[in-house]
């Protein structure tokens, strides 16, 4: 890759990095270090990897440099979570938006990424395997697990509108 690709790429995908990672985070400061860290690692291996290939391998360091951060924070402090009833609503609230987001916050991690991968950038299931070393089937599986969660929680439609 060339240094004029590598600029092209920061232009290109580096925004929908940063919102991929600040969805999953919620921390704008991490989200960006973590940005800034995988243009760093490109630009360490910028001989090594052409062009094609860089949105998928700027994702997939970002996630794992993303999951890395995860296992970290929750070594430092053990929360005890139930899950049992937390996807279940029976308010009424009409910001969809707000709603989904906080259904998305409610998944478990490697759900919510699988999630925002597909469904928010668009990724293919195939790609998702390759971002987050994943088979095909474990993604599919996951992504309609997450799904699940998410009806369960947003329930009847008439709830939210």
């Amino acid at each position: 890759m060339t240094v004029k690709e590598y600029n092209r790429s920061v232009e290109e995908y580096s925004d929908s990095v940063y919102r991929f990672i600040r969805a999953n985070l919620k921390d704008e400061d991490r989200s960006n270090d973590i940005v800034q860290d995988s243009y760093e690692k490109l630009w360490r291996n910028v001989t090594d990897i052409e062009y094609p290939v860089v949105k998928s391998w700027l994702f997939s360091t970002a996630y794992h440099a993303m999951i890395d951060v995860i296992r970290k924070d929750r070594r430092a402090t053990s929360l005890d979570e139930s899950f049992d009833n937390d996807f279940l609503t029976e308010t009424q609230y009409s910001d969809l938006n707000e709603i989904l987001h906080i259904a998305l916050d409610r998944l478990p991690e490697h759900q919510k990424s699988l999630v925002l991968l597909r469904d928010y950038e668009g990724y293919s299931y195939r790609e998702i395997g390759e971002i987050t070393g994943m088979n095909e089937a474990q993604v599919k599986i996951n992504i309609y697990r997450g799904r699940m969660a998410l009806k369960s929680f947003i329930g009847r439609i008439e709830i939210v509108i």
